[in-house]
């Protein structure tokens, strides 16, 4: 056991694992509780330019110097799950009855929610767990049909790349159930000093399925503690490990669908709103006693940014990356600049601040943003070794030769019109597992699609 955490302690990096956007990316309007999902529904998407917003986010982070990966999409439309739902014959009939029968379904089964991976599970790093591996949790994302329908194939995806057995452990999804409601690392935060150093996890919950009385009154609580609870203990985290917070009722409602929307945390630091937490006090109290490093808190409050102000801009759920120098990059999407208190806030509190944030890059992910994902939900953060990092399986790690093949497969397979509409098209079907079948060659992941298996 001595000599595993030896090695493990060897080159430890941070890799954000993005998702790519898939071929069905739509505008639906499925969240109840996004605000963005909501108000954006019906309109007529680009699944070709969100594939390749999401690719230059990659490329320009890679260029930067950090450690960057690829996770596919799911296969969408699920031709499985209609069936399931009792519609029969070819693939076209099925799309047929489901687009006049079920619409919404239909909408459902297309939905291209997996580009927001940090939503795909909780990782634990070997380095905070008892046997010196790895732990995944897909999550169950039960609260919603359209995610409903991803952690089987999630599963697959994470098996098939972290695949040996020594360096890394999976476990099953929750149960599907509203008293284990589980959105993943959405509500997870790990921290830390560096990367390789034992950490702390912040698991923020919005409501206790046993006994909790304090709930949202206008939008649904995703997260449970007890799938809090439960993905820590599946993890071996002990009680000196973890942090249970519960989310403030008043964001939910106002639209903080999951803690990533008003808070976001990066080594020592935890940049978060003033109405992130119902208990704040306590619950930066609990990371002072139970951190190894002194916690960062940076806390921008009310005044400073409005609720609605910190859901229409995302400024909390940006990528927060440290340098080299130990310095910080806060990576934020465009709609910071397009409100004035936010990008104020970030110039005169921020970057001016007594904390390691000194470099602000936005980027373009306005595909995304308007079916309520930024930076940070199209990513998920897993901390490796370099003999981790050794072991993957497949392509997953962004270098210029994949992300020019990545670019060149998303122009050839992806259209740049998409209206709620078009979802029934059998030709669409067609061109995503035709794309999805080269991708998982271009990825050497091997079969992990339900065309694939048979």
């Amino acid at each position: 056991m001595s000599d595993t955490v030896t090695l493990h302690d060897e080159g430890y990096r941070e890799v954000n694992f993005d998702g790519l956007v898939g071929p069905t990316h739509n505008y639906s309007g499925l969240a109840h509780g996004n605000v963005a999902s909501m108000s954006h529904g019906g309109l007529v998407s680009n699944p070709r330019e969100a594939a390749l917003q999401g690719l230059a986010k990659m490329k320009a982070l890679m260029d930067a110097g950090y450690a960057q990966g690829v996770l596919p999409p799911q296969q969408r439309p699920d031709l499985g799950a209609l069936r399931a739902l009792g519609f029969t014959g070819s693939n076209s009939e099925v799309l047929a009855r489901a687009a006049s029968e079920a619409p919404q379904v239909l909408r459902a089964v297309c939905s291209a929610s997996s580009m927001w991976t940090a939503n795909a599970g909780t990782v634990t790093p070997s380095r905070d767990a008892p046997d010196g591996r790895v732990h995944f949790t897909p999550a169950n994302l039960q609260s919603s049909f359209h995610r409903y329908l991803e952690p089987e194939t999630t599963g697959r995806v994470l098996a098939a790349i972290f695949h040996d057995e020594r360096h890394f452990a999976h476990h099953s999804v929750l149960p599907a159930t509203p008293a284990f409601s589980d959105e993943g690392a959405a509500n997870h935060t790990r921290l830390c000093g560096e990367h390789g150093e034992p950490g702390v996890h912040l698991f923020v919950y919005g409501r206790q399925a046993f006994g909790g009385r304090i709930e949202p009154q206008k939008f649904p609580a995703r997260q449970t503690l007890e799938a809090s609870q439960a993905v820590a203990r599946q993890h071996g985290l002990s009680d000196d490990q973890a942090v249970f917070a519960q989310q403030h009722p008043d964001a939910i409602d106002a639209g903080v669908f999951h803690n990533d929307v008003t808070a976001v945390g990066n080594g020592p630091v935890l940049l978060y709103h003033e109405m992130a937490f119902l208990d704040e006090q306590a619950t930066l109290d609990e990371l002072r006693r139970k951190m190894a490093t002194p916690l960062i808190p940076v806390r921008v409050p009310l005044e400073a940014v409005s609720l609605e102000d910190a859901v229409a801009s995302y400024l909390f759920n940006s990528q927060l990356l440290t340098n080299p120098d130990g310095s910080m990059t806060l990576v934020v999407p465009g709609e910071c600049q397009e409100r004035e208190a936010v990008w104020r806030t970030i110039q005169n509190h921020l970057l001016a601040g007594n904390n390691p944030i000194g470099e602000v890059i936005v980027k373009d992910v306005k595909q995304s943003m308007r079916n309520g994902g930024g930076p940070a939900c199209l990513r998920l953060r897993v901390a490796l070794s370099q003999v981790e990092r050794a072991a993957l399986t497949g392509r997953v790690l962004l270098n210029d030769g994949l992300h020019d093949e990545l670019t060149a497969w998303v122009e050839r397979h992806y259209r740049d019109r998409l209206a709620p509409d078009d979802l029934a098209d059998p030709q669409l079907a067609d061109e995503t597992l035709t794309a999805l079948d080269e991708l998982t060659r271009i990825l050497q992941i091997g079969s992990v699609y339900p065309f694939q298996l048979g």
